[in-house]
């Protein structure tokens, strides 16, 4: 028997041994091309031809509008290819033969239908430091087209029992607040926008369901006019049903609910959800709150509102360290706690140390009834720099609290103890008194406001208990406003309003001219946050020793012009400020001298807090004082 020959097997791996080694090589001759764009296509990815270079061309755009010259040399799609250093000839042939619908296209969306263009590729003279071609790209966009009408129409849905005359007040106020009515240029970004938001009107109250139905846009090229038609479908009205809250296992749902208040029974409302959800968040009872309104399931004249939440630890500790000319250091303690054992109420405690007064204090609140009242108690022990005397105080109150949007009310009782220290002292006292109190809103942000007013008043009755019994009347009453005076530009499209704060307070104490009042119930005032440029609370009464002490009567003023700084046209996070402050406290009203200071400061919001500093001259002193107040606060959970 023959044996069979070995030699066809060598050929198959001798020719894969010369494809690799050929390949290798060629790998090696290769240049290591530049990375192309992110998004340029894949398509483009031919070898290096030999007018290549690290321009493949030059773009130029000529267009008499400033304006259109930028839009077109930002977004045409040469742009993305200009520096493709493999780009051949016949891709760049191609890709002109394309950006004439593309500038058309560009330009439509500005509102130029019937432009004029012409793009020519230049070829350059011999030069290293030049691209090899220039590609010109003439503009002439004709005339603008312009609105010629806006209709826009609601639609009522079968079997939703769209109430007609509601839609066609929406349909109306839709129309009044078109944000592209006859006679504005037409641009695509501005039509876009212009449906979006008449539908986020129609969603934000009584509709949440709405959408667009149908819209165009028909545009008469020759007249260079546009008519827009939008129709909404609104779909059911919707009204708020019950708040369901889930994931809330460690307080009480229903005591939540009365804290929300949300309108059951009320037409929807974006503004009204958002507004339960804020009071939720800001309870102190949830780390995170998320409402929705359920338009899945049930009817929407009661559709109910969910509550997604995350229960808040049950108890926590606040740290806080701060500095102020006032009072120097400041270290402060609060521990809450969330649910006391056996009451379910809050109970907030503070401690809290600086070089004028050493605090002791707690407070506790239970949850609102269903008429959203709510019963409060707190106790304070305090010993603290009062004129020229150190006193120590102590004050007791009980009674009920109600909170809304816009006011706050409440009544109590209180009782309250002063113990004077010092050379020719007045003598201790203590008194107990029926107190009201109201506060009312009209901010446009209650954390941070820069428009409107709020309110606050004040009046107890009640009478001393030692060393003598005297009735006796207080009353005090604050007023500050924050008025717009335009805004500033701080570049970018950043603008940043200015503001005139206007503030107001004025108190008093009726009771006979021998009658000791506690010095808790009188007034002093002076200081970082009172009158500028005196000393902290240096603004009294005079004792028959000539000793500082509190008086029966005080007024406060002040204006302080706010406005946001500019550095070398870039933009910060600070505020100047200048102001005018005054102040007086005596003990009968002609007494009254006012104390002014004018000064200047600096407003910051610092990453460890909110920096204020004021530099204030005092009239009366002739001195100039700083006045500076930081803090700074961090958490601890303790369950």
């Amino acid at each position: 028997m023959t044996k069979p020959s070995s030699a066809p097997a060598r050929w198959p791996a001798l020719l894969f041994l010369l494809i690799g080694l050929a390949l290798l090589q060629g790998c090696s001759l290769l240049q290591r091309p530049s990375p192309a764009p992110h998004d340029a296509p894949s398509s483009i990815t031919s070898e290096a031809g030999p007018d290549s270079g690290p321009d493949a061309f030059a773009l130029d755009v000529q267009v008499e509008d400033d304006t259109l010259r930028e839009y077109l040399t930002r977004h045409l799609e040469l742009q993305r290819f200009r520096q493709l250093p493999d780009l051949q000839a016949h891709e760049l042939t191609r890709l002109l033969g394309s950006a004439d619908a593309n500038a058309r296209d560009l330009l439509a969306t500005q509102g130029y239908f019937s432009p004029e263009i012409t793009i020519e590729l230049r070829e350059q003279a011999t030069d290293a430091d030049a691209p090899p071609r220039t590609v010109l790209v003439s503009v002439s966009p004709g005339p603008r087209t312009h609105i010629a009408s806006a209709d826009i129409t609601l639609m009522g849905e079968d079997g939703h029992g769209a109430d007609a005359t509601e839609l066609a007040r929406r349909q109306a106020r839709l129309q009044r607040g078109w944000s592209l009515p006859p006679g504005e240029p037409f641009t695509q970004e501005g039509w876009d926008s212009a449906k979006n938001q008449g539908l986020r009107d129609l969603q934000a109250r009584r509709y949440p369901t709405a959408r667009i139905a149908s819209s165009r846009a028909e545009v008469d090229a020759d007249r260079a006019e546009a008519k827009l038609q939008v129709a909404y479908a609104p779909g059911p009205a919707y009204r708020f049903g019950t708040l369901q809250i889930q994931g809330g296992e460690r307080y009480d749902n229903e005591g939540m609910r009365r804290i929300a208040r949300l309108p059951t029974g009320e037409d929807y409302s974006e503004a009204r959800l958002l507004d339960t959800q804020q009071r939720l968040a800001s309870s102190g009872y949830y780390d995170a709150v998320f409402l929705t309104l359920d338009t899945e399931h049930g009817d929407p004249q009661s559709a109910p509102v969910i509550a997604q939440v995350r229960d808040a630890p049950l108890q926590k500790m606040v740290f806080g360290v701060g500095i102020s000319t006032d009072s120097g250091p400041r270290l402060s303690m609060d521990h809450t706690h969330n649910r006391l054992p056996g009451l379910g109420w809050r109970a907030v405690s503070k401690v809290a140390v600086d070089n004028k007064r050493k605090l002791l204090s707690t407070d506790w609140t239970g949850l609102p009834h269903a008429n959203g009242w709510r019963w409060f108690t707190g106790l304070q022990l305090q010993r603290e720099a009062t004129g020229s005397y150190d006193v120590d105080s102590s004050r007791l109150r009980a009674g009920r609290t109600k909170s809304t949007d816009r006011i706050d009310r409440s009544y109590f009782l209180q009782h309250d103890t002063a113990k004077n220290r010092g050379e020719d002292a007045p003598p201790s006292s203590s008194a107990i008194s029926a107190n009201y109190g109201w506060t009312g809103r009209y901010f446009n942000n209650n954390t941070n406001p820069t428009r409107g007013w709020g309110l606050a008043a004040e009046l107890g009755v009640g009478t001393t208990l030692r060393p003598e019994r005297d009735p006796f009347v207080r009353t005090l009453l604050r007023w500050q406003s924050f008025v717009g005076l335009g805004r500033v530009d701080l570049g970018n499209n950043v603008r940043r309003g200015s503001r005139l704060s206007l503030r107001l307070e004025g108190g008093a104490v009726l009771a006979r001219d021998g009658a000791d009042i506690p010095v808790t119930q009188l007034f002093l005032t002076g200081g970082d946050t009172t009158v500028r440029g005196y000393g902290y609370r240096s603004i009294g009464a005079r004792t028959d020793a000539d000793k500082l002490f509190g008086g029966r009567y005080m007024a406060v003023g002040s204006a302080e012009w706010q406005r946001p700084i500019t550095v070398r046209g870039n933009r910060t996070d600070f505020e100047s400020a200048l102001f005018i402050d005054a102040g007086a406290v005596a003990d009968t009203p002609g007494d009254l001298t006012a104390r002014v200071c004018v000064g200047a400061g600096l407003r910051w919001q610092s990453p460890v807090g909110p920096l204020q500093a004021d530099l204030a001259y005092g009239l009366h002193t002739h001195q100039v004082r700083l006045h500076l107040r930081l803090g700074y606060t961090w958490v601890l959970i303790l369950a």
